[in-house]
C-alpha cells in the first residue's frame, strides 16, 4: 500500500496567509512541528509528510469567529481570511486504526495558534484503505430483510416517556406499539440501563411481547435496545439481545467512542443503530468542529448500520438542507466498489405531515421514518398515528397531495388537523 493517500478538506479562518497556514496544518498532522527536529530527514519527510493539494480563497471578515491567545500575544490583527483547504495524507501513517485516523484529520488542528476558525468538512478514502475497516453488518438491505419491509419507508417510534417506565411498563408499551403496526421501536438515548428498568430485565420482558406478536401476526418488529455503556457491558447486553431473538442494538456514538463501537461491531452481527446525540457540539458553529459528511465517514468505518440525520421541518436547529444532504451521504457508498450504504434515520418532530417534504427532498424511501409524539400523541391513538404516516407516504409516493389523500383516510385527516396546528 506504499504511496497510497487519503484526503481531507477544511474550512479555515486566519489573519495570516491561508496557504502558509495550510502548510502548517499539513506538517502538524504528519511528520512536522513548528521547527525541524533531529531525525527529520528529507527521505522521512517525503515518505510521511502530508501535502496541501489546494487552497481556495473565500471571503474576508472584520471579526474573528473564535478567540486566539497566540495571535493576541503576537499582536496579529485582522482582517481575517477564510479559505477551503485540501490536504492529502499517506495511508501508511495510519494503518487500519480509526481512532488515529480521527486524530490525524482533526485532533490538534482545532488548537492551532494560526487559526480563528477551523472545520473538518470531508474525508475521501481509496477503496483499498476503506476495506480495511468494518462494513455494516446489515445496512439497508439487511434491515429491510429483518423487518420484512420490502419497499417504502420503515416506520418507527421511540419509547415515551423517555425514561421512568419499569421493565414491565416498557414491555406493555412495546406490545401496544407492535399492535399499532410499527416496523421499528427504539429506546430513547437517555434510557440505557436505569435502576428502574435494567437491561437484564427489560430485554427479556420486551422480547417476550415481540415474540408473541410475531407468533400471532408473522411480523418481527425490530427493537433497538439502547446498550450505551462501557465496552464489556455493551457486548454482554448485545449477547442477551441475540439470545432473546432480537435484531438490533443502539449506541450513543459520541459518548461510547470509536474503539467501543468497533469492538461491539466485531462481536455481533445485530443491526447497530448509531445515535448521534451530542453532534451539535461538533457541528453547530459554522467555523468550528466537524461537518456531517466527514463525521459520517468516521462512524461508517466503525461499522454502523443506521445513522441519525434528524428530520425535515423538525424540532432541532439544523436547516432542512443539512438534513437532506446528511441523508444523501448515508446512502452514498464511501468508495467505488463497496455497498457500504447505511440507513438514514429521520426523527425529531416527525409526523404524517412531514412525509411530503421528506419525499420531495430525498426522492426515495430507503429510510427509517421515526415519530414519537407523531404516533403516540395522535388523537386517534398509536395505531391511527402509524396509519396516518403510512397513508401519507403512500400518497406522496403516488404523487397525491396530502389534503386530497386525507379525504379518504380519517387517520391522516386527524393528523393534519391536529399536528398541523401544533407544528405550525
Amino acid at each position: 500500500m506504499a504511496g497510497e493517500r487519503f484526503e481531507a478538506t477544511y474550512l479555515i479562518e486566519t489573519p495570516l496567509d491561508p496557504a502558509k497556514v495550510a502548510e502548517v496544518m499539513a506538517g502538524e498532522q504528519s511528520s512536522g512541528t513548528f521547527t525541524r527536529v533531529a531525525g527529520e530527514t528529507d527521505e522521512l519527510r517525503q515518505r510521511t509528510r502530508a501535502t496541501v493539494t489546494s487552497v481556495a480563497m473565500l471571503e474576508t471578515v472584520d471579526q474573528p469567529s473564535l478567540p486566539n491567545a497566540w495571535l493576541a500575544r503576537k499582536g496579529v490583527a485582522g482582517p481575517w481570511r477564510r479559505a477551503r483547504v485540501a490536504i492529502s495524507f499517506p495511508v501508511d501513517n495510519v494503518g487500519a486504526n480509526l481512532a488515529t485516523l480521527a486524530s490525524i484529520v482533526a485532533g490538534n488542528l482545532y488548537d492551532l495558534g494560526e487559526v480563528t476558525g477551523l472545520r473538518l468538512d470531508t474525508i475521501s478514502l481509496p477503496w483499498s484503505f476503506r476495506r480495511r475497516f468494518a462494513m455494516p453488518s446489515q445496512g439497508i438491505a439487511g434491515t429491510r430483510r429483518l423487518t420484512g419491509v420490502t419497499n417504502g419507508p420503515m416506520v418507527g417510534s421511540i419509547i415515551k416517556p423517555n425514561v421512568g417506565l419499569s421493565s414491565e411498563e416498557t414491555a406493555a408499551l412495546v406490545a401496544r406499539l407492535c399492535e399499532a403496526g410499527l416496523d421499528f421501536i427504539k429506546d430513547d438515548e437517555i434510557s440505557a440501563d436505569p435502576v428502574h428498568a435494567p437491561l437484564a430485565q427489560r430485554i427479556p420482558a420486551v422480547m417476550n411481547v415481540v415474540r408473541r406478536h410475531q407468533d400471532k401476526t408473522g411480523k418481527a418488529v425490530m427493537i433497538a435496545f439502547n446498550i450505551t455503556d462501557e465496552t464489556d457491558a455493551m457486548r454482554r447486553h448485545a449477547d442477551l439481545v441475540a439470545r432473546e431473538g432480537g435484531t438490533c442494538v443502539m449506541a450513543s456514538l459520541n459518548w461510547c467512542g470509536f474503539s467501543a463501537v468497533e469492538t461491539l461491531r466485531r462481536s455481533t452481527d445485530l443491526a447497530l443503530h448509531g445515535h448521534r446525540n451530542g453532534f451539535g457540539a461538533f457541528s453547530r458553529h459554522p467555523m468550528l468542529g466537524i461537518s456531517f459528511p466527514a463525521y459520517q465517514v468516521l462512524w461508517r468505518l466503525a461499522g454502523v448500520d443506521h445513522m441519525h440525520v434528524h428530520g425535515l421541518q423538525g424540532k432541532f436547529a439544523q436547516e432542512d438542507e443539512e438534513v437532506v444532504s446528511s441523508a444523501q451521504d448515508c446512502v452514498t457508498p464511501l468508495t467505488d466498489g463497496a455497498d457500504d450504504r447505511v440507513l438514514p434515520a429521520f426523527s425529531s418532530g416527525q409526523w404524517a405531515g412531514t412525509a411530503q417534504a421528506t419525499w420531495d427532498a430525498i426522492g426515495h424511501a430507503d429510510l427509517l421514518f421515526m415519530a414519537g409524539g407523531g404516533i403516540l400523541a395522535h388523537p386517534g391513538g398509536p395505531a391511527a398515528g402509524v396509519a396516518s404516516i403510512r397513508q401519507a407516504w403512500a400518497a406522496v409516493a403516488s404523487g397525491t397531495k396530502l389534503e386530497q389523500a386525507a379525504t379518504a383516510h380519517p387517520e391522516l385527516r386527524q393528523a393534519l388537523d391536529f399536528f398541523g396546528k401544533v407544528a405550525g
